[in-house]
């Protein structure tokens, strides 16, 4: 009786051993397949970046009108934020490795890229609004959590209401060097933090209203 007790012990342990194992094996598949696609998404974007700071260059250089420039921007901008709400989905499944993590570094760093190669054309073209949205990715205070949740949908409902604004949501705690300086001129205090054209800061965001008033 006790062997067959012990026989159906090890059997139970064995079999949950197995199981696990497998959940463990086949989660890191998901990821890695997530991962890759996530992988070739960014790589689009980074040649369309490329693409596009070499157009921006291009108008400075030239008599060529705005709007080109406008709209060139804006859907670059708008392609990488439907890009990295795929990101959000993946993370969302959950994190067994890094990857995760530098992918998103990845699009921040694409969206730092973004904001500089506008500096010139947004002082040159007066027709579009660049409104670069800073928040912290790795906090674990749930009361930042939930007011930059709050931020968000707002900066959502105001992007999809208006086409003439450039929306870069960027994480402010990834180290990167680049938007570490561009923090750093633009004296950035606290996060989040929202900067409207280069020029007005708001740490505080109430209402949509707060941010149309500063708008072009």
């Amino acid at each position: 009786m006790l062997k067959s007790k012990k026989h159906v012990f090890w059997e139970a342990l064995i079999i949950t051993i197995v199981i696990f194992l497998a959940g463990l094996f086949l989660g890191m598949l998901i990821e890695t397949s997530n991962s890759n696609k996530i992988s070739n998404l960014y790589l689009q974007s980074e040649i369309s970046l490329t693409d596009a700071m070499a157009s921006s260059r291009l108008f400075e250089d030239t008599n060529l009108n705005c709007d080109a420039i406008k709209n060139n921007n804006i859907k670059l901008a708008d392609q990488i934020y439907e890009e990295a709400k795929l990101l959000e989905q993946y993370e969302e499944v959950g994190k067994l490795t890094d990857s995760m993590f530098f992918l998103h570094k990845k699009y921040d760093l694409l969206r730092t890229l973004l904001w500089t190669s506008n500096q010139k054309s947004l002082k040159r073209c007066n027709n579009y609004n660049l409104v670069v949205y800073l928040y912290e990715y790795e906090t674990e205070d749930t009361k930042i959590k939930a007011i930059q949740n709050v931020w968000s949908k707002m900066l959502l409902d105001i992007k999809e209401q208006n086409y003439d604004i450039l929306l870069l949501p960027i994480a402010a705690d990834q180290n990167l060097t680049s938007l570490n300086l561009l923090m750093e001129e633009h004296q950035i205090k606290k996060f989040p933090a929202l900067i409207i054209n280069n020029d007005e800061i708001l740490y505080e965001l109430k209402n949509t209203s707060s941010v149309y008033r500063l708008l072009n």
